[in-house]
């Protein structure tokens, strides 16, 4: 059998499913790994122009600076929310660690352009029961490393994450980690490889930033960028599902929680329908 044929693909005519608004769990006490969000910036699901709601919360002890966080962020699009610095700073390198122990058992490959064989500029793995990749056979979901092992766990504090913020009644059963050294970048594209829409797309943050990019789930549609810092959770769905983002460039030196500098991008989402 191909590897098209094994991979897990979707029909075109999918839509994207009605917006959820349903607010996020706080964190508990007994989840330490977690940092309770300093900054939620949060639009409801209605249209571009929607009001924007935002939510303050310090584990920390420090005060929320909401100018810390540029205005453009409050105009990303409906169904877009972001968390800044959900993880802290401890829970940043045990996360750092966790995903170091993800690429011993599943090490970092290139994937390639379909058809034409091109290498992405960012270096990638997989956790969880299903893992993305592409090569010259197309774009694809399947349950295997290119080398065969089958893909690591997703740890724990992911886990803990997407149960707090996604709103959703099913674990994910994929994790990309994209990444990016110099000069890496990503390319306005969607995120509709999935046999669902119904969940969201959940997006943490490590090391240097990202200027991040969103239009609308047409590639005409106007664009926002702002800034993706170390620690933040960024989550798009319900009309903001099937929007193009991308990535425009990493600002190198920006962070110093990796030793050799760059970003892992952590993305998680549910592929197998529920």
């Amino acid at each position: 059998m191909s590897r098209r044929r094994e991979g897990l693909r979707i029909g075109a005519s999918r839509q994207a499913p009605a917006p959820r608004c349903a607010p996020p769990r706080r964190n508990g006490p007994d989840t330490p790994r977690l940092a309770r969000p300093r900054i939620c910036v949060c639009l409801a699901a209605t249209d571009h122009g929607a009001a924007l709601k935002r939510g303050f919360g310090s584990s920390s002890g420090r005060s929320p600076r909401e100018h810390d966080r540029p205005s453009a962020r409050s105009r990303a699009g409906a169904g877009v929310a972001l968390w800044s610095e959900w993880f802290d700073r401890p829970a940043q390198v045990a996360l750092v660690e966790a995903i170091r122990a993800v690429a011993a058992q599943a090490p970092f490959f290139t994937p390639l352009m379909p058809r034409t064989g091109k290498p992405f500029s960012v270096r990638m793995t997989n956790c969880g029961p299903l893992g993305w990749v592409s090569d010259r056979d197309g774009y694809r979901y399947q349950p295997a490393h290119p080398d065969g092992a089958p893909w690591p766990p997703i740890p724990a504090a992911l886990l803990e994450a997407w149960r707090a913020l996604a709103d959703c009644p099913v674990e994910p059963d994929a994790c990309l980690v994209n990444y990016y050294g110099a000069g890496a970048k990503m390319g306005l594209h969607q995120d509709r490889d999935e046999e669902t829409f119904a969940a969201p797309i959940l997006s943490i943050q490590l090391g240097d930033e990202a200027v991040f990019r969103i239009g609308g789930p047409d590639r005409r549609d106007k664009t926002r960028s702002f800034r993706l810092r170390s620690g933040d959770a960024l989550i798009f769905g319900g009309p903001a599902r099937l929007a193009f983002h991308g990535v425009d460039r990493v600002v190198a030196g920006s962070s110093t929680l990796l030793p050799k500098g760059g970003r892992i991008n952590l993305t998680l989402r549910r592929v197998r329908p529920f």
